[in-house]
């Protein structure tokens, strides 16, 4: 911001050097919506740069653009290392530039080894019938001990943790620029997108030392993020994206968190409303009993109509498998939900039972087990109650629009076009859709699983407001998220988790942002101890 006007300040001083990528009026139209609207933006070598903005700001266009699933609208120019380059890019450039991506859903292929995805590229080109298989071990080997990835080569990916998915994406994203480097004698850059939601504290650590190692050598990291607070530490400067254009470009060493958010969505973020952080009285809502899965020790929790509650603990806790087993999305070996005196097994619970009974769950992965991205959002957000719209047989699609645009209204989707299919939209976007789905229904009992995972300040405070709007009718809310923040905003109790049992529980004060942090950290000491 300057000193004199206290305006914010949208052109950063340089860091020397000519720019390792540079884009100069990049544009994108989708029939009747501009996505991007004549973006420039410059990353130069041995930087780290930022990318920030809401869900819908243009960010998701603008790294499809460059990794050339759109072709952008005539007029745009994009240059690497001085080169001029013609978009959109194809699979030869990405290799023959020195770039390398990894999106949010990582590119590996579940159905083949570690080895094979860190090796594809190498395996792929390989002349001849026959591969050297030991050759490949070795190297494959080589690449992980450099990166210190313990995971064996062997496993599949579909057998890994979320983390070490992540992890393996982000290291051959990094080894493919190291080599490409190698080759050329020229900077490369790196594409990180969205990479940090499912690393714990730890695996961020080690993404930012890598980053940090990408930079020394010369090379450069685009880093695309919600976290505004990683932003800050992480990188040299950041550009921001608002409605398809470039609102600013800050240096982050001095600019403040205030700064950002003003960039972001275009004013000050109003502070939230203080909790009184007292424990609340609820009626008597649901009960869940003696809930055993395989690593889950017996859970029993009652929760009050409108009452909030927050499940959480360390990475592998068991604490975010609680809302699959009591919707039925996973099996449970024991355990019943009781519902105005009726008791529903678990064991044989599914999520058809589930609906009919109205529970409802958002599940953390938006893609695959959630939303379906080829079907139109009208399709995704009326999904469960569809038979409700078809009269003599005939489907109202018309009334289904209608619907649908009335609730896009309502949860702020943008664009919001009905027709549009679900993966056309940004994360933030398509989490909307996800939740006015369910909302819409009034659950007795909504389940989360990390309901604002990838989604900027903006979006977190309308899912926020959502929450607690329905809460106040008597909806009950089981939430399960790591982050500590989220849960000190919206949770009346939180219960947190150690090797698969409630080893704390957080009433009144004790449901804030440091309670629960330090309660899950100090989780493991106490796994052993009857909860408190």
């Amino acid at each position: 911001m300057t000193a004199a006007t206290g305006e914010l300040s949208t052109n950063a001083a340089p860091l020397g050097g000519s720019p390792t990528l540079r884009l100069e009026g990049i544009s994108k139209t989708f029939r009747a919506t501009r996505a991007l609207d004549h973006v420039t933006l410059e990353v130069r070598p041995g930087e780290i740069h930022g990318l920030l903005g809401t869900n819908g700001s243009g960010k998701s266009t603008l790294i499809k653009v460059l990794a050339g699933y759109h072709a952008p609208d005539p007029g745009g120019r994009m240059t690497f290392n001085g080169e001029e380059v013609s978009l959109p890019l194809s699979s030869s450039d990405f290799r023959r530039l020195g770039m390398s991506f990894v999106h949010q859903n990582l590119g590996l292929l579940p159905s083949l080894t570690v080895l094979e995805n860190l090796r594809l590229k190498q395996i792929a080109l390989s002349p001849g019938m026959h591969l050297n298989w030991r050759r490949e071990r070795a190297e494959g080997q080589a690449v992980l001990d450099r990166y210190g990835l313990d995971i064996p080569q062997w496993r599949r990916v579909d057998e890994l943790s979320a983390v070490n998915r992540a992890l393996l994406a982000i290291v051959r994203a990094f080894e493919e620029i190291r080599e490409g480097c190698e080759a050329t004698g020229k900077p490369g850059l790196v594409l990180l997108d969205e990479p940090t939601p499912f690393l714990p504290e730890e695996g961020v650590a080690r993404l930012f030392k890598l980053m940090r190692e990408i930079a020394a050598s010369g090379s450069s990291v685009l880093f695309i993020s919600h976290d505004i607070d990683e932003v800050m530490e992480i990188t040299d400067r950041a550009t921001i994206l608002r409605d398809g254009r470039v609102s600013g470009e800050v240096e982050t060493a001095s600019a403040s968190h205030d700064d950002m958010i003003e960039l972001i969505i275009g004013r000050s973020l109003a502070p939230a409303e203080e909790r009184t952080n007292e424990a609340t009285a609820f009626a008597p809502g649901l009960s869940i009993t003696s809930v055993e899965a395989d690593g889950i020790a017996p859970f029993s929790l009652d929760i009050g109509k409108g009452e909030v509650i927050g499940l959480t603990g360390l990475i592998g806790a068991g604490y975010d498998r609680i809302p699959y087993l009591v919707f039925g999305a996973s099996p449970a070996t024991a355990g019943e939900l009781t519902i105005d005196g009726r008791q529903l097994a678990l064991p044989g619970m599914t999520p058809a039972k589930a609906i009919a009974e109205n529970l409802a769950l958002l599940p953390g992965d938006r893609e695959a087990q959630s939303g379906v991205p080829s079907l139109s959002i009208a399709d995704n957000m009326l999904l469960p109650d569809v038979s409700d719209w078809f009269r003599g047989g005939l489907l109202r699609n018309r009334g289904m629009r209608n619907e649908a645009k009335r609730l896009g209204d309502a949860y702020e989707v943008r664009p919001n076009d009905p027709d549009l299919p679900l993966a056309a939209l940004s994360g933030g976007n398509a989490q909307k859709v996800l939740i006015a789905r369910w909302m819409k229904r009034k659950p007795r009992l909504l389940l989360l699983d990390e309901p604002t995972q990838g989604v900027d300040v903006g979006t977190r405070a309308r899912i926020f407001d959502a929450i607690a709007a329905e809460a106040e009718t008597g909806m009950s809310v089981l939430c399960a998220s790591s982050d500590a923040e989220q849960l000190a905003r919206i949770c009346d109790r939180v219960l947190v988790f150690a090797r698969g049992r409630v080893v704390r529980e957080l009433t009144g004060s004790q449901v804030s942002k440091d309670h629960i942090t330090q309660a899950c950290y100090a989780s493991l000491e106490n796994s052993d101890r009857s909860p408190t």
